[in-house]
């Protein structure tokens, strides 16, 4: 696939056209966070804190800012980061441990890009937290819930190596990497299907060491591929990035529609999030191997036909739970399903054209290249 400027031009200005109606149909000026659906009567929808939705919704803002380099979104993130701070306590920390690594990730991201000083040092207060999480229940692992810590699962594990890598590479504390690769090492034995490489959710849920083979989720395929994408990326070790392909293969195979081409329907809720989630780290693997296109190709027919699916004027676009199809006008939309779509566009206007693509990013050799067939 060969991306023309011009089409570039197209993601950029769709993707605008997502981070507007964000801030348009969601944004609450009133309690500095987004309302968690639209229509939201009253500030009714709120009586729920949805803590981690909040946390996409920073890396969203982080999408829109290093794209554009626009004021807006850093007064947005200022915003945010003082409405979440209010509505959480005055403190960081929370019950889920997986919640806590989403908000530290989108903060990392939030002072990379603006070297804002108290966005890193919540980072460093959750990372502190977070930790506590790992105990030697199920052999090791980090626990899903501070209430429940024999219960390990995927989204609090593998976003943690994700999120020990990259304070690696930021800040080059060793004991970061050693953390990284110790709960890389227990999700890739305890939480990978050895024959094929589907992410499996959990294990020992229900406090009888079985593992939840069934919960098959596209945010679990997704953030195990992004934390094989930073091994691979601080190691150098192709091992990783053939794992993060293997899981791809398992999207393409077991979460795409024959018929449409599109990631499936899981679902409102939490759910919303999951297909975004899971484009989000697609991405970092096209970057990340470049030698297999069909990584970009896939994110761009997924962003591409999406797009065809909104209704007749797509100025203001309204994202649902399934892509095939725009919600209808009289339908609330969730701020989960919402930030997925805007995801799905910016994750598009991060695809450089070919020729761009030739000259920044050198192609492996055929001894590195990692091996295994192109689906």
């Amino acid at each position: 696939m060969t991306t023309t400027m011009k089409e570039t031009e197209i993601r950029q200005q769709r993707a605008d056209l997502a981070q507007t109606a964000l801030d348009a149909l969601f944004w609450n000026e009133k309690i500095r966070m987004y309302n968690i659906q639209t229509p939201c009567e009253n500030g009714t929808c709120n009586e729920i804190f949805h803590y981690w939705w909040m946390a996409h919704a920073v890396d969203v803002l982080v999408d829109g800012l290093r794209r554009t380099g626009e004021r807006r979104y850093v007064q947005r993130l200022e915003q945010l980061y003082d409405g979440l701070l209010q509505r959480n306590g005055g403190a960081w920390p929370n019950e889920l441990y997986d919640d806590m690594e989403w908000m530290a990730l989108a903060w990392l991201r939030a002072y990379q890009t603006t070297g804002e000083p108290r966005y890193k040092e919540a980072v460093q207060l959750l990372w502190q937290d977070i930790q506590t999480g790992w105990n030697e229940h199920m052999g090791g692992g980090i626990a899903w819930q501070k209430s429940q810590l024999d219960y390990k699962n995927t989204p609090a594990n593998a976003p943690a190596v994700i999120l020990a890598a990259r304070l690696y590479q930021a800040f080059g504390d060793p004991n970061d990497w050693a953390w990284a690769q110790r709960i890389y090492e227990w999700q890739a034995a305890n939480l990978i299907d050895p024959v094929t490489g589907l992410v499996w959710d959990g294990m020992n849920r229900t406090g009888d060491g079985t593992i939840d083979k069934d919960w098959r989720f596209t945010y679990c395929q997704g953030v195990f591929i992004g934390a094989s994408v930073e091994m691979y990326r601080v190691s150098g070790d192709a091992a990783y990035l053939e794992a993060a392909l293997r899981t791809f293969r398992v999207v393409l195979q077991e979460f795409t529609s024959r018929k449409t081409g599109l990631l499936p329907e899981e679902g409102d809720g939490d759910a919303g999030l999951f297909k975004g989630i899971l484009i989000r780290y697609l991405v970092q693997l096209a970057q990340a191997a470049p030698d297999h296109p069909e990584v970009a190709e896939y994110v761009a027919l997924q962003a591409e036909r999406t797009w065809s699916h909104l209704a007749a004027d797509p100025q203001q676009p309204r994202f649902g739970t399934d892509w095939s199809q725009a919600p209808k006008p009289d339908i609330a939309v969730s701020l989960s399903s919402q930030l997925s779509g805007v995801m799905l566009m910016e994750a598009a206007a991060a695809l450089k054209p070919k020729a761009a693509q030739d000259q920044s990013a050198p192609r492996l050799t055929s001894e590195a290249a990692p091996q295994g067939e192109t689906p």
